[in-house]
């Protein structure tokens, strides 16, 4: 009877972590305007625990419209690194208004360096390295999603 106890409990543990581990993250939209361009990039938002800390590692591949939004919900100085990262990234930090603040490019795979902006920021997208210089996407640039407020309304008279 022990033994029956113990396997329907693992069994059950284990099929619970699948069916997490099996949730999707929302895919979204997000806009990026440069001097000369509009890049669209369909993006997986990372907003939870455990999205933030899993982010692309394990990934083969990532399609070149393709990337991940880390939405850290407040205003924070993330430590970026590339842990069990199997591709090279280009990591976009973001203002709360959309804004480009720093652009690290080319990130190396399985690095444990840190990588932070010079100032706390609202969110991070990493997309596949080397697309940022070849769509010329600089600090500076802006980024077009919910999560950044780009329009601020008169206040009531």
């Amino acid at each position: 009877m022990h033994i029956l106890f113990r396997f329907i409990f693992i069994f059950v543990c284990a099929s619970g972590s699948a069916v997490a581990a099996a949730d999707p993250m929302r895919v979204e939209t997000v806009k990026i305007i440069t001097a000369s361009a509009e890049h669209r990039f369909l993006v997986e938002v990372a907003d939870d625990a455990e999205e933030l800390a899993y982010g692309l590692m394990y990934r083969e591949h990532l399609d070149d419209d393709k990337g991940m939004l880390f939405d850290f919900g407040r205003l924070y100085t993330p430590r970026m690194y590339m842990k069990n990262t199997l591709i090279s990234l280009d990591m976009l930090f973001i203002d709360p208004d959309g804004t480009i603040q720093m652009i690290a490019r080319n990130t190396v795979p399985g690095s444990l360096r840190q990588i932070s902006p010079p100032t706390p920021i609202l969110g991070v997208l990493e997309v596949n390295a080397g697309l940022t210089a070849a769509l010329d996407i600089q600090a500076g640039d802006q980024v077009v999603h919910e999560l950044f407020v780009t329009e601020v309304s008169a206040a009531p008279e």
